[in-house]
């Protein structure tokens, strides 16, 4: 935003941000909060503390203070900012994902040479995993985790010289004892559990009071083809749509176990068991490609001649399938427990080319599966509107803490930005 922008909505940031800033102890906390928040609304290459001090006419001291030294709970205001866009906004979905924050030297925390899908290579970076609050016009970047690569997790690391190293490498950066080296679904989990479980924030129940249905969740592969994650979501009571291989093994739907008969003699009598080994998702769906069909999911931006309503369509097929993996509990009878297997099938393409996995209800329409799983574009969308415009991977500290309270206050930007574009009283920057 251009400071004359900024100067004509400032009313409404002060009013925001003192709603979201809320539960800092200090007035000068608050209001450095809210000068930390607008440096990151106002124009600028590099949103770091010394380029936005500078913008703002100010020393970049007392951003870094308010950053890296000063008393506040960061994860009150995603609190705060996660129930204010749930008690404004529709939520559809919880969507999952990670992205990577490109870094030089080794001394940012949880920095390390590690995959990043954002980057599309091995990369020195710190991956960020985050839990969004979406529906088809807006999101909201509501928690965050940093993972911890093995090689910051002294306790993790048999080398005993090497273990000195990293639990060197917390000291300095602050890391607390209790963040080690897990998977990023168990983030993601535990993020979940912060949003809606016991002593949490309340976000479904905020949900549901505004006579919206309880939110699935979604995600890409790198979440969906764990079989552990999708089993805690289900024992959590959530719905899902996430993103799984084509190699994934599954059987049939309608496929049941049979009991063998044997003859009389000693040995434990066999138990129930399909007949027939398990297929790939791939192959089940192409065994049912009489069941394509094409799809709208929703209307996007682009419009074409041929495409007037920008209507976002593809092919797709859903039938119910049983995932087979010696992890998921079988009933008495031995049968697995069904499921949607969604694949998109583009016309041009001789084979699908996604495929996803969900628990939602036996009679659920292909639409609302398809709309379901294609939803996490909004973090996409998200990931570009915080790293483009609010420089949330501009941070240049070396603290643990610094780096959450940074990611914050861009969600913290982002969601203001969010309720200026949905006043149509108020020209919506950018």
């Amino acid at each position: 935003m251009s400071p004359e922008e900024i100067a004509e909505v400032r009313p409404r940031l002060l009013d925001f941000a003192a709603e979201m800033l809320g539960g800092l102890p200090r007035k000068d906390q608050r209001a450095a909060g809210e000068l930390y928040v607008r440096g990151l609304l106002t124009d600028g290459q590099r949103k770091s503390m010394v380029p936005m001090a500078a913008r703002l006419g100010t020393d970049h001291q007392r951003l870094q203070q308010f950053i890296t030294s000063s008393t506040w709970d960061y994860a009150a205001v995603r609190r705060n900012v996660a129930r204010w866009f749930a008690s404004v906004q529709p939520v559809d979905a919880l969507v999952i994902d990670d992205t990577g924050f490109p870094k030089d030297g080794d001394a940012s925390p949880c920095v390390a040479r590690q995959y990043s899908g954002t980057l599309g290579k091995v990369a020195n970076c710190q991956i960020g995993v985050s839990v969004h609050l979406v529906n088809e016009h807006a999101s909201c970047a509501a928690d965050w985790r940093l993972f911890c690569p093995q090689s910051w997790d002294d306790a993790a690391l048999e080398d005993p010289v090497q273990a000195a190293r990293a639990a060197g490498r917390r000291e300095r950066a602050g890391i607390p004892a209790s963040v080690r080296h897990t998977e990023k679904w168990r983030l993601a989990l535990e993020m979940i559990d912060e949003m809606a479980g016991p002593g949490g924030w309340g976000v479904p129940d905020l949900v549901t009071a505004a006579g919206g249905a309880r939110p699935a969740v979604a995600a890409d592969a790198g979440y969906g083809d764990s079989t552990a994650f999708r089993l805690e979501l289900e024992q959590r009571g959530w719905q899902y749509a996430v993103a799984v291989k084509g190699t994934t093994s599954a059987h049939a739907g309608d496929a049941e176990p049979v009991t063998r008969v044997l003859g009389p003699g000693p040995g434990r009598p066999p138990g129930p068991a399909y007949p027939r080994p398990p297929a790939s998702l791939r192959t089940l769906a192409i065994a049912n490609a009489d069941k394509i069909r094409p799809v709208t999911w929703r209307h996007g931006t682009r419009t074409a001649k041929d495409n007037p309503d920008a209507l976002m369509t593809s092919c797709f097929l859903a039938i119910r399938v049983r995932p087979a993996n010696r992890d998921i509990p079988r009933a008495d009878d031995g049968s697995l427990p069904g499921c949607w297997l969604l694949a998109e099938w583009p016309p041009e393409a001789g084979e699908p080319t996604d495929y996803w996995l969900s628990n939602l209800p036996a009679g659920t329409p292909i639409e609302e599966l398809a709309r379901l799983a294609k939803i996490r574009w909004r973090i996409e969308h998200d990931y570009r509107e915080l790293k483009t415009g609010l420089g949330i991977d501009h941070f240049e500290g070396r603290s643990f803490t610094g780096w959450h309270r940074h990611v914050t206050l861009a969600a913290l930007a982002q969601a203001f930005i969010t309720m200026i574009r949905a006043d149509p009283k108020v020209p919506a920057p950018g």
